[in-house]
């Protein structure tokens, strides 16, 4: 999390790339960047860093468009490493309009960290 090019390889859903322009890693920091969609639109994104324990816990706060916090716990596991991916938006009905989009892109997204984790190979299913 802490590389940001690493970050632009798998941030977003499928078809989406990324341009960094300003990542600050460590709390209070910004994160600017502009998500480009597989549609050839782009989206710019601005959040900035809240809370970081190294390897453990990154929460970031989404400040333009779809206001929510985003907490990423990594804790060991056997076999690797395990990710609880939890998105914190202001309202409950902010998030029931969006909340089957949110899903969809939330499962792509953690996918493509699994690609870029294994060394961008996709993984064999379990």
């Amino acid at each position: 999390m802490s590389d940001p090019a690493r970050v632009a390889r798998w941030w977003g859903p499928v078809g989406f790339t990324n341009t960094m322009h300003q990542f600050e890693f460590k709390p209070g920091g910004r994160w600017l960047l502009t998500m480009h969609g597989p549609d050839g639109k782009s989206y710019p994104n601005e959040s900035r860093f809240t809370r970081i324990v190294a390897d453990r816990l990154f929460e970031i706060e989404h400040l333009n468009g779809h206001h929510f916090v985003l907490t990423i716990a990594l804790s060991p596991v056997a076999d690797g490493t395990e990710v609880q991916w939890l998105q914190t938006f202001d309202t409950a009905e902010h998030y029931e309009g969006i909340a089957d989009f949110v899903a969809a892109a939330n499962e792509q997204n953690l996918e493509r960290l699994a690609v870029e984790v294994a060394g961008g190979k996709p993984q064999s299913p379990r």
